[in-house]
C-alpha cells in the first residue's frame, strides 16, 4: 500500500536532530535565535502537524513561530542577608506548559485571531520553538468553511486563555482519563452523597468535631 507524503514527513520529524534534517535544523535554529520572539511565517515548517490541527493554505489562516525560554523561573540571588529557604531563588517552575505559553503569546501578538493549536518545531540550549496556527473568525473564507467555522461562535472567543486548546485541555487533565473514579464528576457525586448522609466532615482546621447523635446520647449530653 502506498504511503502518503505526510507519513514520510512524520518519519523525518521523529528524530529531527539526526539524519538528513540535522544540518537543516542547525541552520534554522541559528536564524530563529537571531530573530524576534514572535514572528509570522508564510508556510508551516511541519505540514503534517499543521494539517492535523486544521490548517489550510488559504486566506484566513495564519502561522506564527514563537520562542519560549526553557527551564524554571529562577530569580536573581539577593545581596542582603537571608537564610537559604527565604532566598526566593529556587523552586519557581511555571504552572503552564511551554506550549500553552507560546499559544498565549501568539494570540496577544494577533488579538483579532483565534488559536487552533500548535506544534513543536525545535529547541536549542536556551529556547523552545513552536508554530501556532491561528484563524481569523471574521473572514468570509473561514465563515463559509464548514470544517473550521465553529471558531466564529461566541463561545470560542479567547479560547486559548480559557484552556480550550489541546495544550490547555491537557494542562486541565481533560485529555487523559484516569478511570471513572478519577473524574471530578464522580468525586463530586460521592461527596454530595456523604453530605446527605451526614458522614462527611467538611470543617476547616480548628472547627469543632461533629459527634453523632447516638454517641452524644450515650454520654448523657442529650436526651
Amino acid at each position: 500500500m502506498a504511503k502518503s507524503m505526510y507519513h514520510y514527513i512524520a518519519q523525518y520529524w521523529k528524530r529531527p536532530y539526526e539524519g538528513p534534517l540535522a544540518e537543516v535544523m542547525r541552520g534554522r535554529l541559528i536564524l530563529w535565535r537571531r530573530g524576534p520572539a514572535v514572528v509570522r511565517v508564510e508556510r508551516p515548517t511541519r505540514l503534517d502537524r499543521a494539517r492535523a490541527i486544521g490548517y489550510e493554505a488559504k486566506v484566513g489562516f495564519v502561522v506564527a513561530r514563537v520562542r519560549v525560554r526553557k527551564g524554571g523561573l529562577n530569580r536573581p540571588r539577593p545581596n542582603s542577608g537571608r537564610r537559604p529557604k527565604r532566598m526566593g531563588v529556587y523552586g519557581y517552575a511555571p504552572e503552564k506548559p511551554s506550549k500553552l505559553i507560546a499559544e498565549e503569546r501568539a494570540n496577544r501578538k494577533f488579538p483579532n485571531l483565534e488559536v487552533l493549536g500548535s506544534y513543536y518545531v525545535g529547541e536549542d540550549g536556551v529556547y523552545k520553538y513552536y508554530e501556532v496556527v491561528l484563524v481569523d473568525p471574521h473572514h468570509p473564507s473561514i465563515l463559509s468553511d464548514s470544517d473550521v467555522n465553529w471558531v466564529a461562535h461566541p463561545s470560542q472567543r479567547g479560547r486559548v486563555f480559557r484552556g480550550k486548546t489541546a495544550a490547555g485541555r491537557r494542562m486541565r487533565g481533560l485529555l487523559r482519563s484516569r478511570g471513572l473514579k478519577g473524574t471530578h464528576h464522580y468525586k463530586w457525586k460521592r461527596k454530595q452523597k456523604e453530605r446527605e448522609l451526614g458522614r462527611r466532615h467538611e470543617a476547616s482546621r480548628g472547627a469543632r468535631l461533629i459527634v453523632p447523635r447516638e454517641v452524644m446520647e450515650e454520654l448523657g449530653y442529650e436526651k
